[in-house]
C-alpha cells in the first residue's frame, strides 16, 4: 500500500460555492479551483489560504492550480490567491475559460471595489498578471506539469469552456468534475469522459436528490409563464449569468417570439450579448453538433429580437423581457432592476438556476417578502417568483451516470448541501457498491490506493514458475491410464511467480546516477546476493504460452506433434508477412522459427521483406515446438531482445487466438 491520496476541501464541502479542493497525490499537492462565496462579502468570501502555509509560501507547496470554468464560485479568488497571497506556479485552464475569466473577474471587481467601496480586494493589474500565469489546454491534451505529474481535460458541458480533470502519479488517479451537466442543451453537448477507473472521483452535488422532468416539458412551462406574464402587461426579469443559462434561453425565446410573431421588447443587458457572440463564435468547436452544422450559414447567437439594454428603460411603461446579469441577484444590473420592478405583482422575476444561501436569490426564492437588498436598502416582494430549473449542472440520474462511465474506485461529494450529499452517498453506496466520503470543509479524507512497482524477474524464478505451471496442465490433463487427453488442454492463463523482490536504491557513481531497480530472485540467488530475507512468497500473473484449444478447426482430435508443427507453420508466415518493413529477419529451419539474429535458408525457409540484420550467431527470438504438451509453442529470448519478443508474442496471440 503507498500512503494514498489525501483530500481537503477549503471550500464546497458540504456548501455551494467558493470551490477550492486540495488533493495531494503520489507526493504533489493540486489545487482544484480557486472560487469565491456570493453570500458573503467578509473574509469568508475567499478559501482560508492560511491552511496551505502560515508563513505564505504557497509556490513551494502547491505544484498547480487547475480552474475547471469560468463561473466565480470556481475562479474568482484566484488573483486574490496570486497577486495578494503570492503564488507563482502554473495554473491550468480551456482555451475558451481563459478567454472569458479576466472579463467576469474585472466586472466582479469593479462592483465590489467601485461600486461597494470594498478595500480588501484584488486589482485591475492584479488580474492581468494573474492570467498571464495561465497555461492553456486544448480537450483530450494531456500534458506533463512536472517528470511525475500528467493533466488531461474532458469535455463537462455546463458552460462554455468547462472542462473535468484527469491526474495521475504513477498509478495513483482522481478526477474532478467541477460543474458539468450530462443533458445537452440547444448550444452545448453532454459531458463525457473514459472509462478511466480512477481512484477517487470527486464530483459535485448541486442537484444530488433531484431528478428533472424532460428538457421540453421545461421549455414549454418557461415559454407559457413569460407569454403569459407579458400577455397581462407585466414585466419579466430573467437574472442569468452572461454566458451559458443565458444564451440557452435566448435561443429559446428568440425562436418562440419568431414563431408568434411576438412584438413585446425583449432586452439584454448591454453589451454582454456582442461578447459572447465573439466567443462562441471564437469557441465554435466547444458547442454541440447542431449549431456547429449550421454555424456557416446562420449563427445561432445573432438575435433578431434581442436588443441592448440600458438602465432607464427599466422605467419604460408597458410589458418588457429583460436578461440581465448577475444569475443570483446579488449585485450588478439584474438586482438594480429587480429593486424597481419587485413591488408590482404584475410584474415576475424567472430564476432559472440554483441560487447560493445568503444571495437575494436564495432569499427570493425561500419567498421572503421583505428583503435587505443592501445595507441601506429593503424592499418588498410583491411581484410572482418562480423558479424552473436551466441550471446546467446534473442531477441525481446524471451524477451516477458518471460513476458509472469512469468507474472509480471511490466517490467524494462537493458542491452540494449535506443532507441530499447522504441521500445521495446511500445510494450509490447500495447500487454501485462504491465507498462515497462527504467532507466539511477543513476536514481531511484519506483514500487507500495500491502502489503498481514494475520488477524484473530472473531467469531461475520463471523457469521454476513454468514447471510448476506444466506438472500442474500435466496433472490436470492426465487420463487413469498415464496418458494424455489433449482435447482436455487448456492454456495457461495465470501463472505464479514466487520468490523474493530485491530492491535497490538509486546511487551516484563515477558513471552517472544510477536508477533504483526491484527484481524478482530465488531464494539461493537472494542469500548470494547477501540479502536479509523478509518475505518469500511473492505472486504475479504472466501470460506466456498456446494450447491446441488456441489453433481452432478440428484440432482437438489432432496428434500433439502435428498441432505444433501447423501452429509452427502458420506463425512463421504470419510473422514474415507482419514483419515486413521492420529490419529485421523471420527464417523457418526445420522446427524452429528465428526473428532476428541469425537464420538459414533452404527449402523449408521464409525470410522477411524488411531486409534483414546480419546475423551474428546471438540474440535474436526462437519458436519452437513445446517438449510437453500443455502448450503448442515455446518462445525464448534473451534480455536484449524483450521488446522484439513482445512483438513476436503479440503477433502470435492474434495467429493462435
Amino acid at each position: 500500500m503507498s500512503g494514498g491520496i489525501k483530500i481537503v476541501c477549503l471550500g464546497a464541502g458540504q456548501d455551494v460555492g467558493r470551490s477550492c479542493v486540495l488533493v495531494t497525490i503520489g507526493g504533489k499537492n493540486i489545487m482544484f479551483d480557486c472560487g469565491m462565496h456570493m453570500g458573503y462579502s467578509d473574509h469568508r468570501r475567499f478559501p482560508d489560504f492560511s491552511y496551505i502555509s502560515k508563513t505564505g509560501d504557497f509556490t513551494n507547496m502547491i505544484d498547480c492550480v487547475v480552474i475547471s470554468h469560468f463561473h466565480l464560485d470556481h475562479c474568482g479568488a484566484l488573483p486574490y490567491f496570486t497577486e495578494v497571497c503570492g503564488y507563482n506556479g502554473p495554473i491550468y485552464m480551456t482555451y475558451p475559460t481563459k478567454a472569458i475569466c479576466p472579463i467576469l473577474l474585472d466586472d466582479l471587481r469593479k462592483i465590489a471595489v467601485e461600486k461597494k467601496g470594498e478595500t480588501n480586494f484584488f486589482s485591475a493589474d492584479d488580474v492581468r498578471n494573474c492570467m498571464k500565469k495561465v497555461i492553456p489546454l486544448d480537450l483530450h491534451q494531456s500534458v506533463m506539469v512536472d517528470d511525475e505529474l500528467e493533466l488531461k481535460p474532458y469535455y463537462a458541458g455546463h458552460v462554455l469552456g468547462a472542462a473535468m480533470f484527469h491526474a495521475r502519479v504513477g498509478s495513483e488517479t482522481v478526477v474532478y468534475t467541477g460543474d458539468y451537466n450530462m443533458t445537452p442543451d440547444r448550444h452545448l453537448g453532454a459531458a463525457w469522459i473514459d472509462k478511466c477507473r480512477p481512484d477517487v472521483l470527486i464530483t459535485e452535488t448541486t442537484y444530488a436528490t433531484m431528478i428533472r422532468d424532460s428538457k421540453r416539458a421545461r421549455e414549454r412551462d418557461f415559454l407559457t409563464k413569460v407569454h403569459d406574464c407579458v400577455a397581462n402587461g407585466g414585466k419579466v426579469l430573467i437574472p442569468v449569468f452572461a454566458l451559458g443559462r443565458a444564451q440557452e434561453l435566448c435561443i429559446l425565446i428568440e425562436s418562440h417570439w419568431e414563431r408568434m410573431d411576438l412584438k413585446v421588447p425583449v432586452f439584454f443587458s448591454a453589451g454582454l450579448t456582442s461578447k459572447a457572440n465573439e466567443y462562441y463564435k471564437l469557441f465554435i468547436s466547444w458547442t454541440n453538433e447542431k449549431i456547429k452544422k449550421t454555424f456557416v450559414d446562420r449563427n445561432m447567437f445573432d438575435f433578431n429580437h434581442i436588443k441592448p439594454f440600458d438602465l432607464t428603460l427599466s422605467d419604460q411603461p408597458g410589458p418588457m423581457v429583460l436578461f440581465a446579469s448577475p444569475g443570483m441577484l446579488h449585485s450588478g444590473t439584474s438586482l438594480e432592476v429587480f429593486k424597481r420592478w419587485c413591488g408590482d405583482p404584475k410584474n415576475m422575476v424567472i430564476l432559472p438556476g440554483y441560487c447560493v444561501a445568503g444571495t437575494v436569490g436564495a432569499k427570493v426564492l425561500a419567498g421572503e417578502k421583505s428583503i435587505d437588498v443592501d445595507k441601506l436598502t429593503r424592499v418588498q416582494v410583491n411581484m410572482q417568483v418562480e423558479n424552473l430549473s436551466f441550471s446546467a449542472h446534473a442531477d441525481a440520474k446524471g451524477i451516477i451516470q458518471l460513476i458509472r462511465m469512469c468507474e472509480p474506485k471511490h466517490v467524494m461529494f462537493v458542491h452540494g448541501e449535506l443532507h441530499k450529499m447522504r441521500i445521495l452517498k446511500q445510494r450509490v453506496e447500495k447500487e454501485l457498491k462504491i465507498e462515497c466520503f462527504h467532507p466539511a470543509n477543513g476536514v481531511t479524507i484519506n483514500i487507500p490506493t495500491v502502489q503498481q512497482v514494475q520488477v524484473a524477474v530472473s531467469k531461475n524464478v520463471m523457469q521454476k514458475a513454468y514447471e510448476r505451471a506444466r506438472e500442474d496442465v500435466l496433472k490436470k490433463s492426465m487420463r487413469p491410464d498415464g496418458t494424455i487427453d489433449i482435447a482436455r488442454l487448456t492454456p495457461v492463463q495465470n501463472m505464479n511467480v514466487e520468490g523474493v523482490v530485491v530492491y535497490t536504491p538509486p546511487k551516484q557513481t563515477s558513471k552517472g546516477k544510477r536508477d533504483a531497480s526491484t527484481v524478482l530472485v530465488d531464494l539461493a540467488e537472494a542469500q548470494a546476493m547477501g540479502c536479509k530475507v523478509h518475505k518469500t512468497d511473492v505472486r504475479f500473473k504472466i501470460k506466456r504460452g498456446f494450447s491446441p484449444a488456441q489453433i481452432g478447426g478440428d484440432g482437438g482430435g489432432m496428434e500433439q506433434s502435428v498441432v505444433n508443427l501447423r501452429a509452427l507453420k502458420l506463425v512463421a508466415e504470419t510473422l514474415c508477412d507482419r514483419m515486413e518493413g521492420v529490419d529485421v529477419r523471420v527464417v523457418r529451419k526445420g522446427k524452429m522459427i528465428r526473428v532476428g539474429g541469425y537464420g538459414g535458408g533452404g527449402d523449408e525457409s521464409w525470410t522477411g521483406k524488411g531486409g534483414g540484420r546480419p546475423g551474428d550467431g546471438e540474440g535474436g527470438v526462437e519458436v519452437e515446438p513445446a517438449d510437453s504438451p500443455e502448450c503448442a509453442l515455446v518462445l525464448r529470448w534473451g534480455e536484449m531482445d524483450e521488446q522484439l519478443a513482445v512483438r513476436a508474442l503479440t503477433i502470435m496471440h492474434t495467429v493462435l487466438k
